[in-house]
This record gives C-alpha cells, sequence and structure tokens, in this order.
C-alpha cells in the first residue's frame, strides 16, 4: 500500500470515527467545516483524497489536529515517530512541501511542521478557529509571511509568531529553498 494510500484510509476511517465522537450528522459536520456533504462522504468511504485546506477545515470543525485525523493510535503519553512515519501533507512539482512531524490532543490540538518551500512557490491557509497561534522559525532562506492582507519577510534565523484566525499564507520571492519548523496551537473544541 503506497503512502497516498495510507494516508486515504486512515483520514477515512478517522474522519468517521471523530465524525461519529462528537455527534455529528454529515450535514452537522459540512455546515461546521465548510466542506460539501459529498466531499466528506467521499474522503469517508475512502475515494478521495482532500487538499491540505479541506482537511484542516474538517480537522478545525472536529476540534482535533490534523494529527488525529491521520493516526488513530496514539499510545502511550510518550510518543516517538520515526522519519518514515512522519506525513508529507503537501508538495508542489518544484519541490516544496509540509511534513507534520509530531501533534497532540493537550488541551487542543497542537502540531509541529516541517517545511521545505522552493523558489516561487506559496501556500495559502483559510483562517483557523479563533485562538489558533502559529510559531514558525525560519532556518533557511527568507520567508515571506502573508497575513490578513500583509507582508512580513522573515529571514533565516528569524523566528514569528501570529494570530492564525485571519487569512494567511506562506511564500518563497527569493532564489533560494526557504526551510522553517512550524508549531501550531488550536484551542481546544467547545
Amino acid at each position: 500500500m503506497s503512502d497516498l494510500d495510507q494516508l486515504t484510509q486512515s483520514l477515512a476511517r478517522n474522519l468517521k470515527r471523530w465524525r461519529g465522537e462528537r455527534g455529528y450528522t454529515l450535514d452537522a459536520l459540512a455546515a461546521r467545516a465548510g466542506v460539501s456533504r459529498g466531499m466528506i462522504i467521499q474522503i469517508e468511504q475512502a475515494r478521495t483524497n482532500p487538499s491540505v485546506g479541506t482537511t484542516v477545515k474538517l480537522a478545525d470543525a472536529l476540534g482535533v489536529s490534523i494529527t488525529t485525523l491521520l493516526d488513530y493510535e496514539q499510545g502511550p503519553q510518550v510518543r516517538i515517530v520515526p522519519e518514515d512515519q512522519v506525513v508529507r501533507m503537501w508538495s508542489t512539482d518544484a519541490g516544496s512541501h509540509t511534513k507534520l512531524l509530531v501533534g497532540t490532543e493537550v488541551r487542543g490540538p497542537f502540531e509541529l511542521w516541517d517545511w521545505l518551500l522552493m523558489p516561487g512557490d506559496e501556500s495559502s491557509s483559510d483562517p483557523h478557529p479563533s485562538g489558533t497561534v502559529e510559531l514558525i522559525h525560519v532556518t533557511a532562506g527568507e520567508l515571506t509571511l502573508m497575513v490578513d492582507g500583509t507582508t512580513y519577510p522573515v529571514p533565516a534565523g528569524s523566528s514569528v509568531s501570529f494570530e492564525a484566525n485571519v487569512a494567511h499564507a506562506y511564500r518563497n520571492d527569493g532564489d533560494a529553498p526557504v526551510e522553517m519548523t512550524m508549531a501550531v496551537q488550536i484551542p481546544p473544541a467547545n
């Protein structure tokens, strides 16, 4: 089974499980997430691999992290994620990609991401729930961070934090790859 097949199967199983745990009908989850009922059915039947944006919307609506949607087996309090089990969530033909390194559900979802953003590439994100915070540390290149229509240059060695409840994007306007680590803290669902 390919990585994509495993990802699709995990997401299908876990989306259905968490929707059931929350007591949401297909229509209720669709309304909360802003994702069509048909798309949710396709995901739960493992007939499609949704975009990162759709996956984030569903996770936010369920009050869980993407990690939880992709990995049901949480295990003991100490959780080591071997390199070969890191989940690649987004990639481009140019070689840009994101990897979800690890996450937890303690006091709301908390995720740690590894990013590689090739020159000219961009990844946009819809607003997350109110209270969501992102922390980024750039280790190579210069990130162009866009938050609510304002652009912020973040050079290598610099870090940035921001409230992610507005539209935001990560862009590489330079000639060299941008490497960065991102932590995302999402408040618990009410």
